[in-house]
């Protein structure tokens, strides 16, 4: 069966509003069912008046699957907590909902990097030049994606010794944190930047080779004229 081309996500405090193929809701996945066919989905604008709910639209994002494009109305609705609906983390092992709707939830959630600032008694400050990734031969500060278990202060340490081959030790300043949504694909990244002070030479590092293929010092100007990165660059001017 075919699949509306525009699609509400409705969301209130981790419960989310299915409907199946006739729009008829609200209906509840079932965690772990395999080898069905699409039965549940986002309901249309008409189908979410039909209930009667009015809700503020957050954002809309595009899902290009192989069989056409798709787009999501993200939008909160405005009534008391919906408890008859689904919860959101249920339908993500559920075969019967469409991959439509799987795959906004999926795009919903946080992706967390963790970075730092680190800078040595000349005030200069570290980049590296990534061979992989969004920023590919580009300067970013050393940092990357969080561990499903880690927290940032862990995170940035871990990776800057992964990337450059240095321990580094993070200061008691507050964490820059910022967070953004760069396309209307609507996933949002946000990062915790930390700082630390390392003294150190280039010829005390042992770059990760298939990730960093360069190092070195900057200017707090030449810095952020290098940064290509929003989160670097907001992290450089508060820091640097």
């Amino acid at each position: 069966m075919s699949h509306p081309e525009t699609v509400v996500y409705l969301e209130h405090d981790g419960r989310v509003l299915l409907v199946d193929s006739d729009g008829h809701g609200p209906q509840l996945p079932v965690k772990g069912r395999q080898d069905v066919s699409p039965i549940l989905r986002f309901p249309t604008l008409a189908e979410v008046s039909s209930q009667g709910i009015i809700f503020e639209q957050k954002m809309k994002i595009r899902i290009k699957f192989s069989d056409g494009e798709y787009w999501v109305i993200k939008g909160y609705p405005k009534i008391d907590w919906p408890s008859e609906w689904a919860w959101k983390d249920s339908i993500v092992s559920d075969n019967g909902v469409h991959p439509i709707a799987r795959e906004a939830i999926y795009r919903s959630i946080h992706r967390l990097v963790s970075k730092v600032v680190i800078k040595n008694n000349q005030n200069e400050i570290l980049m590296a030049k990534v061979n992989r990734g969004h920023f590919s031969g580009f300067w970013t500060l050393p940092g990357g994606y969080m561990d499903h278990d880690e927290h940032p202060t862990t995170g940035c340490v871990r990776e800057t010794l992964e990337e450059l081959g240095i321990a580094i030790l993070l200061t008691d300043d507050a964490p820059v944190v910022t967070q953004r949504i760069f396309n209307d694909e609507g996933v949002s990244f946000v990062s915790f930047t930390y700082q630390s002070t390392w003294n150190g030479g280039l010829e005390d590092m042992k770059l990760l080779e298939e990730e960093i293929s360069d190092a070195a010092w900057f200017s707090k100007d030449e810095a952020l004229e290098n940064a290509v990165s929003y989160f670097d660059s907001e992290a450089i001017k508060h820091h640097g």
